[in-house]
């Protein structure tokens, strides 16, 4: 006789509801433990496991009325730990009365406030729209990586027969993440193509189709993020729909959850879980006797088994008798000894001070790029009871990459000042890369501190840098996803903190406004808008006799925020580049400022330039609130030429939540033979995080349509000009109401897609694509 299978987690709650309380006892023991790796997360010391037992409970009472799971066990306990968790923490707060009662049953997960519109990413309502088979399948395969053959009791199944499930779980989930960009309404053109898009993923396509779906691809920004999204489908899971279920501490879950042992709870789990039913209010009492009496059934059943006699689920021909559901339970007598025990008073624990616990991440913020400057972001977070120790992180970086020393002190001794948050780091270059020290981090506090590098024109690509952090006994290392590339937008700044971007800039040369048909053009009417269609002479809007070309843009900041960072950045269809004047708010006199670095790069009509000058000490020392003007730019005249400039900042927001914040600047040609590019956006929050983006392009017509750009979720509308998301590029800038051409400064809103990155496309147009300037939201 062959060894009886354990019964899948469906069967084991449709006992559960027939009365058969043994079968809630296993699904205990199944998933306890990863109900304990989550609340580890979410709670501290004794509260872990009444939080535990508290949502094994809720799911008991539920199931006692007919509701919660029908077979995905786990991923609806971690749902319920989540909200057990925060609803704890809303009782404390008395944000809400212990007498309310919550429903736990809802039709959708939990959404932590910090994941807001997470759900509404359109892989996670993908996998929403599955069974719950499905979903289970996925969850327990490719979220949390667990091999076929320990998911196989679960589902009831062979190891075989879950992977033959979890391969038509993908393709359901491809299929319906379809249905979802075919449900908002796309282009006519792309119809076609995203029908076929499943099956050429699965590779099931004759060679004519695939070769129709491989040129729309190339041509439509829209649709190459699905292909890249249907693509790796697996890493969608892990990347939003990890989150969605386990919350913002999924990383810690996983890692939890693998280490977790296989064993039982043990009775102090059962006790505990009894415990709390007694305490259920007699009101909810009544409602789970009147639905199966599995409550009290399962409490007693807890008691009478251990770690050594194993819950086994009664055949399914033989139910457990059960009472009617109107009919009284009987009380089980249970013996009363003649002697009362001897009182033994409990052993006297002095409470031991919290522990802490750390998490690192290190990740090069947008690209380490061969023969540029770069980034390196290092973030450690105490996700423990008690403040850390002394902080000392050794950081290994890959061949070829060089710390970049600031400050001297004294012959031969380098010192490192980080970038952006500097928050207590101190840092010292090394053979390999850097050791950075800081003093201890209290629980539940982040840090981050920002390491500027220089790559070597011949640095090898390959692994990304290392991370090894110390505190006291505390271990703990991290490991960069990307190395060094051959190309992408090396960062110019990066701070962590209640920040937000902001962009404004105009143009420094126009059509002549004596000619007829001008004034029309700078107020973006007409059909000459380009400046291709016109001789373009210097504008001097200031009118002031020293300056022979001018122009101003508006800035408005966010209430009580301050300037963290701000660049200057100016650009003109020359090769001669060379200083510009800058003059703020509220002053007379205009500032010359030299460029710090200067890009040339060949357009078709010749080459253009591109400067950059840092002029945060500048800003941070004058009235920001106002126009701001820039004057006398090197530039020619002439038709089809540009000229113009642009203000980026890094400001602080007290109203904005947590957030990260990067300017990558990388002056790259956009059209032609390189109508797409994508820039890599590393180091920063995961997919589905709300992300602002300022743009800074250079020599955009509006006039010529077909210019797109992307976060990766599809091609994204303009904050300002036509506000047209198939052509961005149409001669607008923040901070100025008409017409600047040559010059674009786009505000773009987005979630990340799966894999962030920034993608820009031109049909017609060849421009000059300078700056983006990003802030997102942080998942921490």
């Amino acid at each position: 006789m062959g060894v009886e299978s354990p019964q899948s987690d469906a069967h084991l709650l449709q006992a559960v509801r027939g009365g058969n309380a043994a079968a809630y006892g296993e699904l205990y023991e199944r998933h306890v433990a990863a109900a304990r790796a989550l609340a580890r997360q979410l709670a501290r010391g004794a509260e872990v496991e009444d939080v535990v037992a508290e949502s094994f409970t809720k799911i008991l009472e539920l199931v006692g009325r007919g509701g919660g799971p029908d077979s995905g066990f786990r991923t609806y306990l971690l749902t319920v730990v989540r909200r057990t968790v925060y609803d704890r923490s809303r009782v404390e707060s008395r944000q809400v009365t212990t007498g309310e009662i919550e429903l736990y049953d809802p039709g959708a997960p939990f959404v932590d406030p910090a994941l807001v519109g997470l759900e509404k990413s359109l892989i996670a309502r993908a996998y929403l729209s599955l069974p719950e088979r499905w979903r289970a399948v996925l969850w327990h395969t490719e979220v949390e990586r667990v091999k076929p053959a320990d998911v196989a009791p679960l589902l009831g199944l062979s190891a075989n027969g879950v992977a033959a499930l979890a391969y038509r779980a993908r393709e359901g989930l491809r299929q319906a993440y379809l249905q979802m960009h075919l449900g908002v309404a796309p282009q006519h053109e792309c119809r076609p193509a995203l029908g076929k898009m499943g099956a050429y993923v699965r590779g099931g396509l004759a060679r004519r189709d695939s070769k129709e779906v491989d040129e729309h691809v190339s041509t439509c920004e829209e649709c190459h993020g699905v292909l890249l999204e249907l693509t790796d489908v697996n890493r969608g899971l892990r990347v939003m729909v990890g989150p969605l279920i386990a919350g913002p501490l999924f990383g810690g879950y996983a890692a939890a959850l693998a280490k977790a042992a296989a064993g039982g709870t043990g009775a102090g789990g059962a006790l505990r879980l009894f415990g709390l039913l007694r305490r259920v209010p007699r009101q909810q009492q009544a409602v789970v006797a009147g639905g199966t009496a599995v409550a009290v059934a399962v409490a007693v059943a807890f008691l009478l088994v251990s770690d050594e006699q194993p819950i086994r689920t009664p055949p399914a021909a033989s139910p457990v008798a059960q009472p009617p559901a109107s009919a009284a339970l009987e009380p089980v007598p249970v013996p009363v000894p003649s002697q009362p025990p001897a009182q033994v008073p409990p052993p006297v624990r002095e409470d031991e001070p919290g522990k802490a616990k750390l998490r690192a991440t290190i990740d090069a913020l947008g690209a380490l790029v061969r023969a540029r400057p770069g980034i390196v972001a290092i973030r450690l977070r105490n996700y423990g009871e008690g403040p850390s120790e002394k902080l000392a992180a050794l950081v290994d970086l890959p061949p070829g990459v060089t710390l970049v020393p600031t400050v001297r002190h004294g012959p031969g001794a380098a010192v490192h000042v980080p970038v952006g948050t500097v928050d207590g780091w101190s840092c010292r270059p090394t053979k390999s890369g850097a050791r950075c020290a800081r003093e201890p981090l209290e629980a539940g506090q982040g840090t981050a501190v920002f390491l500027r590098v220089l790559v070597a024109d011949e640095a090898p690509q390959g692994a990304g840098p290392v991370v090894r952090v110390a505190s006291g006994s505390l271990r703990v290392r991290a490991r960069a996803e990307q190395g060094v590339r051959t190309t992408g937008a090396p960062a110019r700044f990066a701070t962590d903190g209640k920040v937000v971007v902001r962009a404004v800039g105009n143009a420094l040369l126009s059509c002549p406004q004596e000619r007829a048909g001008c004034q029309e053009a700078r107020r973006r009417q007409g059909a000459q808008r380009d400046n291709d269609l016109w001789p373009m002479t210097a504008l001097d809007q200031d009118d002031r006799p020293e300056t022979e070309s001018s122009s101003g843009a508006a800035l408005s900041l966010p209430k009580g925020g301050e300037v963290v960072w701000a660049g200057l950045y100016w650009s003109a269809a020359t090769e001669k580049a060379g200083p510009i004047k800058l003059r703020p708010p509220g002053r007379r006199e205009y500032l010359t400022v030299q460029p710090s670095q200067v890009t040339v790069r060949e357009l078709p009509l010749g080459p253009a330039y591109q400067a950059f000058a840092d002029v945060s000490d500048l800003v941070g020392d004058v009235r920001r609130n106002g126009t701001w003007w820039a004057a006398d730019a090197p530039m020619e005249e002439g038709v089809s030429r540009h000229a113009g400039w642009s203000l980026v900042l890094i400001v602080t927001d007290p109203s904005e939540p947590y957030s990260q914040a990067v300017v990558l600047d990388t002056a790259t040609v956009v059209g032609g033979r390189s109508r797409r590019v994508r820039v890599p956006l590393g180091g920063l929050s995961p997919a589905a995080a709300p992300a602002r983006a300022e743009l800074v392009t250079w020599e955009g017509d509006a006039d010529l349509g077909g210019d797109k750009v992307s976060l990766g979720s599809g091609a994204l509308t303009p904050a300002g000009g036509d506000r047209e998301r198939s052509n961005v590029f149409d001669g607008s800038s923040n901070g100025v109401a008409e017409l600047t051409f040559g010059v674009d400064v786009d505000t773009v809103s987005a979630e990340l897609g799966v894999d962030p990155g920034l993608t820009i496309v031109t049909d017609k147009d060849v421009v000059l694509f300078g700056v983006v300037a990003l802030s997102v939201r942080a998942r921490s």
